[in-house]
């Protein structure tokens, strides 16, 4: 939007120049909140936002003349930004002129020759006064003090300056009267009038009475900007009807106090003839036109002069480039912004004039921005397509304005625009089912595997911390087994694993990311328990009390080969741990028996001695494991005279109690379990490959 504000030049600072709140048709409380701001496209700081009261302020004291000098119009503008949504007003003040200048004139006091032969009619051209206020407070009109001989008469320039000349009405006599002493006085428009005063003295004198004369007196020629140093603008065209002396013409330029040679520094002037060259480079963004003013003077005694007014005109030709104002930028955007989302406001200036000034903006096509023009000179960088961090962190954004001239001008700006990570994306495991071996006692705090996740998110979107989920699997929760390390995803023991009690375990592990919400992944992992020699081999039969013996009676002439009994062992280990070996413990006397290594079978090595007494045998059951465990049997077997071989009595062993067949169930509920959970790792495996 652009808002239209008007101003006296005169005002104090803290005058309300308008009501932005109600113009803009925003509430007055949310002007902080938006942030609003007043960006001034000149550089100086003239006025300020009241945000408590919505209202634009002057900030200091205007001086339009200052300001705009000469122009007929002058007016600032301002720029205002408001943030959520970003949005950018224009505001165009107006400076109204006071009448606060009075009209003065270059010199107090004017002095004029006049020959005494100068017919009525003669005009002596004046110097003009200079009002700096414009409109009806500048010059309005000249007075003259009554005179018998002169009268005041008043031309208009063509750019509109009033030009005051002094005209003889009457014949002078010069021996009446010598001088003639008037004061012109110049009045502005205003109200109240202004005035300035200057005394004007009239010299007459004889002689040389036709002043040179310009033809045509008021003239205007056209020329391009860019014209070569030293290029000729025109030659004056001036006449003088006298003869000799008072016929020879020397030129020169006429200037004011108050803009003493601004065009003498690029116009030069040929004394004798009158040629007007350029002597600089023209620009036509300083200056469109200059108004040159000619003094015609002759050599005559006393010398007449007449006076050139010369309009020069500049063509505009396409020599200044675009300029590109990032206004504002926001950076970093959010990665999820929807399509049309404002990023930037743009705004572009190019000091020529027409097509040369014309500018269009241009950014490459490739990228997901598109430029939207606001109102003139002003566009809107937004965004046209979906944005991804994790395929594009930032974009140089080069923007390109170019002119309609002839030819083309171009200028670029090229800034960089960061995207904000958002949580779009979960964390994702290297692998979604890993293995892991730990040995059976290890001690609490075991270092058991390592998961590892990644997060393409940045910051605290990718800062990840791993927990281990309960599956119910076990009969205790998994977290009483193990534990993880949020931070590195370490798995760690809890407590003391028994390989007899469980041999494996799945672990689910979960990753969450720090993220709002909170992305989250899972994976399993398989911890295989490996077996470790701590369980000492149970002998089930004979079950006799600890530090007790089996009594065993066996016929007195049992010849070699007589099975006497067999000593039954199972071991809770596995693998070679559960290999056990019987073996008959040294004693000091040697025994008629011996036992099988593998089957336990004890039975008599030599033939018995008739009235042999009984004999203690310590059977000993030793396990494969490192370090190797065992536990042993005292039997002590008693010759009878009585005592039949009974092959079914000697092999009598006890029916397995139902904490055997338990145990027995255990190891096979074991074994199946190994060979499937093999069988599964072996498909995976097959499977990745």
């Amino acid at each position: 939007a652009q808002l239209h504000y008007s101003v006296p030049e005169d005002r104090e600072p803290g005058f309300s120049v308008g009501d932005l709140a109600k113009d803009l048709g925003v509430e007055v409380r949310s002007l902080a909140a938006r942030n609003l701001r007043l960006v001034s496209e000149g550089g100086q700081r003239h006025f300020q936002v009241d945000l408590a009261a919505g209202v634009l302020l002057l900030d200091s004291r205007l001086d339009r003349e200052a300001l705009c000098g000469q122009s007929p119009t002058c007016s600032l503008h301002l720029q205002l930004v408001m943030e959520n949504p970003l949005q950018l007003h224009r505001v165009e003040v107006d400076v109204l002129d006071v009448n606060d200048n009075a009209p003065q004139f270059p010199k107090p006091e004017v002095v004029l020759e006049i020959t005494e032969v100068a017919n009525p009619g003669t005009r002596l051209p004046l110097e003009v006064a200079e009002d700096p206020d414009m409109g009806s407070n500048s010059i309005s009109t000249y007075e003259l003090s009554p005179s018998k001989h002169f009268a005041l008469s008043i031309n208009v320039r063509g750019d509109g300056v009033k030009m005051p000349e002094i005209v003889l009405e009457k014949a002078l006599d010069r021996e009446k009267v010598p001088v003639h002493h008037l004061t012109l006085t110049a009045l502005d428009g205003g109200n109240p009038v202004k005035s300035g005063t200057a005394r004007v003295t009239i010299h007459v004198l004889d002689a040389n009475d036709n002043p040179p004369v310009c033809d045509p007196p008021i003239s205007k020629v056209l020329l391009e900007e860019n014209v070569p140093v030293g290029t000729l603008v025109t030659k004056l065209n001036v006449t003088d009807l006298d003869e000799g002396p008072n016929g020879d013409v020397e030129y020169s330029f006429k200037t004011s106090n108050n803009a003493p040679g601004k065009f003498t520094k690029l116009f030069s002037l040929d004394a004798r003839t009158g040629e007007i060259r350029t002597k600089a480079p023209l620009d036509y963004e300083e200056s469109s036109a200059y108004e040159i003013a000619v003094r015609a003077r002759d050599k005559g005694s006393p010398a007449m002069e007449g006076h050139c007014h010369l309009r020069v005109e500049l063509i505009d030709i396409n020599d200044n480039s675009p300029e590109i104002v990032l206004t504002s930028v926001s950076s970093p955007v959010q990665e999820d912004a929807a399509p049309g989302t404002v990023i930037a406001l743009i705004g572009v200036k190019d000091s020529d004039s027409g097509d040369n000034g014309q500018v269009r903006l241009q950014i490459a096509k490739e990228l997901p921005f598109k430029l939207v023009s606001s109102f003139k000179e002003h566009f809107s960088l937004v965004t046209s397509g979906p944005l991804d961090r994790e395929k594009a962190s930032g974009y140089n954004i080069t923007v390109r304005a170019v002119d309609s001239g002839s030819p083309q001008r171009a200028t670029q700006k090229t800034f960089y625009l960061r995207i904000a990570d958002v949580n779009d994306n979960a964390p994702n495991f290297s692998s979604p089912f890993d293995t892991a071996h730990v040995q059976e006692n290890s001690l609490p705090g075991t270092s058991v595997f390592s998961v590892s996740a990644s997060d393409p998110d940045e910051g605290s979107n990718a800062k990840l911390s791993y927990s281990i989920l309960d599956n119910g699997m076990q009969d205790a929760p998994i977290s009483t087994y193990f534990r993880i390390d949020q931070d590195n995803g370490t798995i760690y023991t809890v407590r003391a694993l028994d390989y007899e009690q469980d041999k494996v375990f799945q672990v689910p592990v979960e990753v969450k990311d720090a993220g709002s919400p909170a992305l989250s992944s899972t994976a399993v992992v398989h911890v295989f328990v490996l077996d470790e020699n701590d369980n000492a081999p149970n002998i089930v039969y004979p079950s006799v009390p600890k530090g007790s013996a089996f009594h065993q009676a066996i016929p007195a002439l049992a010849e070699p080969g007589y099975l006497v009994t067999k000593v039954v062992a199972v071991d809770a280990d596995s693998g070679h741990n559960a290999w056990l070996s019987y073996q008959l413990q040294e004693s000091a006397e040697a025994l008629p028996f011996q036992v099988e290594r593998r089957s336990g079978e004890i039975r008599v090595a030599q033939a018995l001695r008739e009235s042999e007494d009984s004999h203690r045998l310590v059977v000993e059951v030793r396990d494969n494991g490192t370090p190797s465990l065992s536990a042993s049997v005292v039997i002590v077997i008693s010759p009878e005279e009585n005592s039949m071989q009974d092959f079914s009595k000697s092999l009598d062993l006890p029916q397995p109690s139902s904490e055997d067949t338990n145990l027995t169930l255990y190891l096979i509920i074991s074994l199946v379990s190994i060979s499937l959970v093999s069988c599964v790792m072996f498909g995976l495996v097959a499977a990745r490959c």
